[in-house]
Order: structure tokens, then C-alpha cells, then sequence
């Protein structure tokens, strides 16, 4: 019954993206809806996509664990970002007309920027596909006969398709859909367990400290646990996306803060479900289960479906845009550029086909990555963690700043990410995500000064004056 259900709902979701695709003449069609969204889809589009599977699976697991601390990045850290931009990045954003952020390298800095920009963006929007793919694979096995294995494959190949569709456009008309279809099913379910259920007196017995999402703030470490998701996600491909798809810089600025309101009402559920659920189910193997496993315990056949609907609402609605501004960025900034330079001309039919065909190579990329990986949670981390430091740096220099050159922001992305690597994976240091925020600063200063040495000379030489070492 279940199994009938969501493909039903997952053929609703194909059709919407069918219909609405007829609309699409252009890449900006595919990639920025048109540049259309108002008030209502660019809200829904931005929620809907930024609260995916780790918000109501990872969050909840990790809060059952260690209590609101635990959410220090979903909900509290994530939420945070879309209130940061809405405050500080859309407007900027908007103004730049770009059809993918990779264009503000460009823009700033030059093609060479760009494509080392997209070189170290494209891993961690894998990885969070990856991370929507392998709970979306939970989510069936759970719910069904399936395996955990058979989940996955199945999930990998109805996102891929899901994806293909329509792009951004057929995406916010279905984000409007799942994203109430996911505020259903948390609702329904906050409602049975923490009424009928007693949830609510369990949470009367929760430890003071268990309260605190400050609780175990110690130095760097704690600082640490709040930049990965702030830093790191502020200046989400995904997210940027959607901001720079509504049709005025207003409706952008407008947007951001509405989900952001949305997100951090919607991500309190599981929550609470969290901090109720080490009460009353204590002990879980595997705390990411714990929602489906109050599902099965409070819920009934029916009101249980509505939930696996919410579920399957949270991970379409992210990976379908993870996947398309991957597919983007490969086509858009890397093979209509190069295509064009060989004297190959290109039309917008072509572009949007490209596209499509990168977003089913990502497809299959992320389903490997699903396969291997141990959790939702873990995924979710190392993408906001994995290169972003110095990609950070470097967009709040560009838009903000006219220090530095094509050296500055080389310097400051290679910076951030080796280190990051190193620190991480190599030497297992501490803090290594505010060690590479600290790498990429230096590595930007240090390519700023290369710029003006070489702006210098070549002032020098173009005046006829040769270049004296000594000064």
C-alpha cells in the first residue's frame, strides 16, 4: 500500500514537471525558470529545497543523541544562512544577473577563476545528492519490502528522471506542492505523538541541558560545529540558485526571509520529536530511524502515508535542484564555453540538452556515493564542509571588495581547500574547517599581492620604464 502510494505521488510529481517543461525555450528557462518567480514559488522553492532529508532524518537522529546541541546545523545553522541572505547576499546576487554563481567568478575575476570554481563546487553538490538519494533508499526500505540496496537503485533512478525533466521552473511548482505536503506530514505527526501520544510529557522530563543548543560550547571546537553549516552553505550553489530565479531583487530578499521563517518553524518539529523521542524510545540502534519509527509506533495506515509523503516532499525537492545546478555548472560554465571557443555555435536547444545530460551523469555519481556512504547526517556535513572555505572568502571579496585579482582568488580557493583536505583527512588536526577559512584569507592576500606587483610592472612596461628589481 505504501509502495503504491508514493509512486502514485512520485507520478503526480512527474507529470507537474512534464506539463509545466513545454514552457521551456531557453537555458535561462531550464536553469532560472525564466528569471519568474514571485513571493509564493520563490518562498517555497528556496524552503522546500534547503530543508531536505538530513532536516527531518540526520537532525532529529542527532538531537535524540545529544539533545539541542545536537541541531546546531539543522536546524539553527541552516536556518541562519537564508536569513543571511536575504540580509546581506540577494540583493548583490540579484544585481550581477547571473545564470549560475559560477558567472560572478568570471565576472570578477575571470574564466580561469570559474572553472577552478566549478572544479571545487562540484564535490560537495555530489555529496549532498548523494545524501538525498541514500535517504530517500531508507525511506523505501523502511517503509516497504525493499532492501536497503534496492532503495537506493530505485531512488537514484527516479531523481535522475525527476531531475531531467523540467528544470527550475517544473521544480517550483513541485516544491509549492511538496513543501506542503511536508508541513502535512510534520504536523500530523508532531500532533499524535506529543497529544495522544504523551510527547509532551516527556518533554516536561527532558534535562535542563538537553534544552541548551549552546550546551558543550567550548572554543574553537564549538566555534567549528556553527561555521561548517553557516559559512559553508551561506553560499550554496542551491541556494543562490533560487535567489537569483525570482523576478526583482525584492521578491529574492522577500523569499529568503519567508523560508527562512518557514524553515526554522518546520525544522523545530523534529526537534522536539528529537528530544521527546530519547524519553519515550529510548536506546535506538540507529537514531536517524527515530521518525519513522515514531510514524510506525503513533501513527495509523493512513496518517502514516501521509508522512512517508512528507519524507519523499523533503528529498525530492532537494535533490532535483542539487542535481540541476550541478548539471549547470558543468554545462553552462565549462562545455558551451569551450564548444564556443572552437568555433562550434550553439543554440539554446543545445545548451538546455547538455544540461540534462550532466545532470544524469551526476545522477549516477551521487547513487555511488549513496551506496557507500554510513548515514544521511555525515553526508550532509562533509558537503558543507568540503572546499567551501575558500570559496566563501572569495564571493564576500566579489561582491563586496575590489581587493585582489585572478592570484587573490586562485590563492584563496586553493588555500581554503588543501588545507582543508590536509587538516581533515591527512593529518586529522582540529578545527580543520576554521583552519582552512584562516588558509584561505592568507592565500587571498597573499594572491593580492602578486596582482599589484603585477598590475606594478605592468604599468612600468607599458610606459616604456623597465622594472627595477630593487624596489
Amino acid at each position: 500500500m505504501t509502495l503504491v502510494a508514493i509512486a502514485v505521488y512520485i507520478a503526480l510529481q512527474l507529470g507537474i514537471g512534464a506539463w509545466v517543461s513545454r514552457r521551456i525555450k531557453t537555458e535561462d528557462d531550464y536553469l532560472l525558470a525564466g528569471r519568474s518567480l514571485g513571493p509564493l514559488l520563490g518562498t517555497f522553492s528556496i524552503f522546500a529545497t534547503w530543508f531536505g532529508a538530513e532536516t527531518m532524518i540526520g537532525s532529529s537522529g542527532a538531537i535524540y543523541t545529544e539533545g539541542l546541541s545536537g541541531g546546531r546545523a539543522d536546524p539553527f545553522g541552516y536556518g541562519l544562512c537564508l536569513v543571511l541572505m536575504g540580509a546581506f547576499l540577494a540583493r548583490p546576487l540579484y544585481r550581477r544577473r547571473l545564470t549560475t554563481l559560477a558567472d560572478l567568478y568570471r565576472q570578477r575575476y575571470g574564466a580561469g577563476v570559474e572553472r577552478l570554481a566549478v572544479v571545487l563546487t562540484l564535490p560537495a553538490s555530489v555529496l549532498w545528492s548523494a545524501a538525498q538519494v541514500r535517504a530517500f533508499g531508507d525511506v523505501l526500505a523502511h517503509a516497504t519490502v525493499l532492501t536497503p540496496a534496492q532503495g537506493v537503485a530505485i531512488a537514484a533512478v527516479v531523481v535522475v528522471l525527476y531531475t531531467t525533466w523540467g528544470g527550475l521552473l517544473a521544480d517550483a511548482y513541485t516544491d509549492l506542492v511538496q513543501g506542503i505536503v511536508l508541513l502535512g506530514g510534520l504536523g500530523v505527526l508532531a500532533y499524535f505523538v506529543l497529544v495522544p501520544g504523551g510527547g509532551a510529557d516527556a518533554l516536561a522530563t527532558v534535562p535542563t541541558a538537553r534544552w541548551n543548543p549552546l550546551d558543550g560550547f567550548d572554543g574553537l571546537a564549538a566555534v567549528e560545529k556553527w561555521a561548517i553549516p553557516i559559512c559553508g552553505s551561506v553560499v550554496a550553489i542551491e541556494l543562490v540558485s533560487r535567489v537569483i530565479a525570482c523576478r526583482s531583487e525584492g521578491v529574492a530578499v522577500q523569499s529568503s526571509y519567508s523560508a527562512a521563517a518557514i524553515y526554522l518553524v518546520a525544522g523545530g518539529i523534529p526537534a522536539l520529536l528529537g528530544l521527546a523521542g530519547a524519553a519515550m524510545l529510548p536506546g535506538l540502534e540507529n537514531p536517524e530511524t527515530l521518525l519513522p519509527t515514531l510514524a510506525d509506533t503513533y501513527l495509523s495506515p493512513v496518517m502514516r502515508l501521509v508522512f512517508v509523503g512528507a519524507l519523499v516532499s523533503a528529498i525530492l525537492s532537494t535533490v532535483n535542484s542539487t542535481l540541476l545546478v550541478t548539471g549547470s555548472l558543468v554545462s553552462h560554465n565549462i562545455a558551451v564555453p569551450l564548444l564556443q571557443a572552437r568555433g562550434r555555435a550553439m543554440t539554446e536547444a543545445q545548451k538546455v540538452r547538455l544540461a540534462r545530460i550532466a545532470v544524469v551523469g551526476f545522477g549516477g555519481v551521487a547513487y555511488a556515493l549513496a551506496r557507500a556512504a554510513d548515514g544521511v547526517y555525515g553526508l550532509v556535513a562533509e558537503a558543507s564542509a568540503f572546499g567551501s572555505a575558500g570559496l566563501f572568502v572569495v564571493i564576500l571579496m566579489a561582491l563586496f571588495s575590489r581587493w585582489g585579482g585572478r592570484w587573490a582568488a586562485t590563492g584563496g580557493m586553493l588555500g581554503g581547500f588543501v588545507v582543508y583536505i590536509l587538516a581533515d583527512k591527512v593529518l586529522g588536526t582540529p578545527n580543520p574547517y576554521l583552519t582552512s577559512l584562516a588558509a584561505a584569507l592568507v592565500g587571498y592576500a597573499v594572491g593580492a599581492w602578486v596582482d599589484g606587483r603585477r598590475t606594478t610592472d605592468d604599468g612600468r612596461r607599458a610606459q616604456g620604464t623597465p622594472s627595477d628589481p630593487r624596489t
